[in-house]
Parts: C-alpha cells; sequence; structure tokens
C-alpha cells in the first residue's frame, strides 16, 4: 500500500462531488430548521413565562381591588350598602316598636 503524501494522486467522480455537495446542503439545512425550531420555541417560552408572570399579578392584585373593579362590582356594592341601611333601620324600627309595646302593656296592667 502506498503511503499518503501531498504528491499523492487519487480519482474521484463528478457523480460522488455532486452527492456529497448534495448531502452536505441537505445536513446544513436540517441544521438551520433546527436551529429555526429552537429560537421558536425559546421565544414561546418566553412568552409563557411573560403571560404566567401577568396572571400570578392579575391573581393576586385582582381580589385586592388594586387593578380595578366591574362595574356589576360598583352596582352589587351599592346595592349591599343600600341594604345595609335598610336592615339598620328595620332594626331600630323594631327597636322603637318593642318599647312602645312595653309601654302600653305597662298602661294597660296599671
Amino acid at each position: 500500500m502506498k503511503e499518503l503524501s501531498e504528491d499523492t494522486k487519487f480519482n474521484v467522480n463528478v457523480k460522488t462531488i455532486i452527492a456529497i455537495c448534495a448531502g452536505l446542503l441537505s445536513i446544513a439545512g436540517v441544521y438551520f430548521t433546527l436551529i429555526g425550531q429552537i429560537q421558536q420555541l425559546e421565544i414561546s417560552l418566553m412568552r409563557m413565562e411573560s403571560e404566567l408572570d401577568m396572571n400570578s399579578e392579575f391573581r393576586v392584585k385582582w381580589p385586592r381591588g388594586e387593578m380595578g373593579s366591574l362595574p356589576d362590582d360598583a352596582e352589587q356594592n351599592m346595592r349591599l350598602l343600600y341594604l345595609e341601611k335598610y336592615q339598620e333601620k328595620a332594626v331600630e324600627d323594631i327597636d322603637i316598636l318593642k318599647l312602645k309595646v312595653k309601654e302600653l302593656e305597662s298602661c294597660v296592667s296599671d
């Protein structure tokens, strides 16, 4: 067997060179496709992390009322305040009626 040196000659078919070039191009295409998909997945991950952070902030701040409230919530709060005042007035009226009933009972028993 001959030793390899700078002067060693070998024959390569044009078909083989074209096949090698095609193989290298297809490997490069697969490489760049994979790199593109990895970058797209990284972007999607960053978006999901951002949305998760915003959701966590919303989940904490919304019940506290730090992010505002819905118009229906404001209306419901007004109705609850009205019902509380109405109930307080009703309790006062009942107390007054109890006093009047005691006065009448004391007048009738005398």
